[in-house]
């Protein structure tokens, strides 16, 4: 499963809640600062047009009229949110939040967390994606200094290698559930499983590294110069540090225990359309 990438300041905390959300703490207000409720929202509807590719691309026929409910319990918005933020308040829980909370809570970092939000939202349109990837391409071979900026964003926040580590591990578990379903007649072996996956690392690298690139570059278009520059700098202090490892932490458990179900659910899928 290839994991769309997260990329995820001092007016005072109680300047950016009202009464009623007085008691949050400070990783709620950090939670909504990077909308992650809406970046849960949007990675569900890119999982139930997953489910879909799976169902024409791996079953052998048309897929049961139970298939498409059963994507809708895997990617189920509630549970998706309550794992992610669980894992969120964990892995921040000895990091300094008074200086990422600074930095997101800020007209500038909400602006950055919109675009991006949007930018996300707007590639469920797999014609935007398309252009934005052509776009990407352009820019690239023309040394464009904007997606040179881009580019070192990329590179200061370790993007490709996390998201390629991710989504070797989630594809990882997708097999471990073709196995725990019994798939192919339980002769996949570990050995197997593992070649297949490495055989995949190339082709996911590549995927990768295109469409982050295109993301960022759509996302980051009506950004100043400026506030790019902002963005990096902040990345490389140790907020910036501390924030990015969290974004990946918080959905490596979600994305793993998804695929897995994915992969029992069709395996379950692939044995009744051969009885």
């Amino acid at each position: 499963m290839f994991l769309r990438p997260m990329i995820v300041a001092c007016g005072l905390v109680a300047g950016l809640v009202g009464p009623a959300q007085a008691q949050d703490s400070e990783t709620d207000i950090l939670f909504d600062l990077l909308m992650l409720p809406d970046i849960i929202e949007i990675m569900r509807e890119e999982g139930l047009s997953y489910g879909d590719t799976i169902g024409q691309d791996l079953f052998a026929g048309e897929p049961s009229a139970d298939w498409g409910a059963t994507v809708e319990r895997i990617y189920d918005y509630d549970v998706m949110t309550g794992v992610v933020r669980e894992d969120f308040e964990i892995s921040l829980s000895d990091a300094d939040l008074a200086p990422i909370i600074a930095f997101f809570g800020s007209e500038q970092g909400q602006k950055i967390v919109g675009l991006e939000v949007s930018a996300r939202r707007a590639f469920l349109d797999e014609a935007v994606e398309e252009a934005s990837e052509d776009a990407a391409a352009a820019a690239m071979a023309s040394d464009d200094p904007r997606m040179m900026l881009v580019e070192e964003f990329v590179e200061v926040n370790n993007l490709i290698e996390t998201n390629v580590a991710a989504s070797l591990n989630s594809n990882l578990a997708f097999y471990g559930g073709l196995v725990d379903g019994n798939a192919f007649g339980g002769a996949l072996t570990e050995e197997q499983i593992l070649t297949d996956v490495w055989g995949q690392e190339g082709e996911i690298r590549d995927n990768t590294s295109q469409w982050i690139h295109s993301f960022l570059l759509l996302a980051y278009a009506p950004l100043d110069e400026a506030d790019l520059q902002a963005y990096i700098a902040f990345s490389e202090t140790e907020a910036g540090e501390d924030i990015n490892r969290a974004m990946f932490v918080s959905f490596e458990r979600l994305f793993n225990g998804i695929s897995r179900s994915l992969g029992r659910a069709a395996a379950t899928e692939m044995t009744s359309q051969d009885l």
